[in-house]
């Protein structure tokens, strides 16, 4: 059993996994269209091939992070994959990270902008302030954060889905679609899936190897991974029953949202933005802690740097950078996906 105080653990790291995974896309609904509805019946077989996945790499990269007594990501990647790949990883990871809170930032801007009429430098400041004062706070900053917006995020997209099934309907007659989504065949687009939303998980998650217990992390991997399939699910069945009109929109989610209620609207773009505010903490805290593995004044003075160092990438425009940096970010996760899934089952020691 776990004590109170490993409990509460638990519960701040099963936010942190699910929050740097649930972001922007997940929370629109395109990424679980591409991945998942899109496949029809067949779809919710992938859900399940990413929910036992989600559940096993989130608890194994916990349970090395503990072993290997790892403060950044970079202790983890040249365990996985040796000196010359983990340094080339390494370096792309560092890439993605900085790549990927550009995005967030510029996809704050375009939700106000969207949603609300406000001008973007408006949404994109808001995220800036946020995310830098949670930096201020360091780990601990992020832990609590977490186990502040998490619960709300994945709440409310419970009850998005569960309104939109409830207006529409568990779907009676599921699709049969062959091809139609990311990668040609349900069972490499769950494993796409998995493989991109896996790199901002493994750079946070690592940086906590010496403040858990091997325990507390492997509980943590497999209820956070729990938690995400159940999403993943929900958002996927809501879909279904509201396909074929779903897939023409740019933001499921939404339309399924006003198909339920017009008052979901404005509680939708709150979801939105709560996405996108816990994955660019994520991709912060996963930088600065890289640069910076033993915290303090320098985390937070490369954090901050990083924040104001991407600002030039929020003019490119949220859907311009998605369409140009997700793509790289999903290879490059089929690698750490293929370590993971191998490399321990070698290694039965730490050299």
């Amino acid at each position: 059993m776990i004590r109170s105080e490993g409990a509460k653990m638990v519960i701040r790291l099963v936010a942190t996994y699910i929050g740097a995974v649930i972001g922007a896309g997940f929370a629109s609904g395109q990424e679980i269209l591409q991945f998942f509805i899109l496949y029809g019946y067949k779809g919710l077989l992938g859900v399940l091939v990413a929910t036992i996945l989600f559940a096993y790499l989130g608890a194994k990269v916990l349970e090395l992070s503990v072993r290997l007594k790892c403060s950044n990501y970079q202790e983890l990647l040249a365990y996985l994959l040796g000196p010359w790949a983990g340094s080339f990883m390494d370096k792309l990871s560092l890439f993605m990270l900085i790549g990927g809170l550009g995005v967030m930032l510029s996809g704050s801007g375009a939700v106000l902008q969207e949603y609300m009429g406000l001008p973007r430098w408006i949404g994109i400041g808001l995220a800036l302030v946020f995310v830098i004062a949670v930096i201020f706070n360091g780990l601990r900053g992020l832990l609590a954060v977490n186990v502040i917006l998490v619960p709300v995020k994945l709440l409310a997209v419970a009850i998005i889905a569960c309104l939109a099934l409830a207006f529409k309907g568990l779907p009676q007659n599921l699709p049969v679609l062959s091809g139609l989504g990311v990668g040609g065949h349900w069972l490499w687009a769950s494993l796409l899936y998995v493989s991109f939303n896996m790199v901002v998980p493994l750079a946070v998650l690592s940086s906590m190897g010496r403040a858990v217990s091997k325990r507390v992390g492997i509980y943590a991997g497999l209820l956070g991974g729990l938690g995400l399939g159940v999403a993943v699910a929900l958002v996927t069945l809501a879909g279904l029953a509201f396909y074929p009109e779903v897939a023409h929109y740019q933001v499921p989610m939404l339309y399924m949202a006003s198909g339920a209620s017009s008052l979901l609207k404005p509680v939708f773009a709150i979801l939105i933005w709560l996405a996108i505010m816990t994955t660019a903490i994520a991709n912060a805290h996963g930088f600065a802690s890289r640069l910076a593995p033993e915290g303090g004044r320098r985390y937070r003075v490369i954090g901050v740097l990083a924040c104001f160092a991407v600002l030039p990438l929020t003019n490119i425009g949220f859907a311009d950078l998605v369409k140009l940096l997700y793509p790289l970010f999903g290879y490059a996760g089929l690698l750490l996906l293929a370590a993971l899934l191998v490399v321990p089952l070698f290694k039965s020691r730490i050299y």
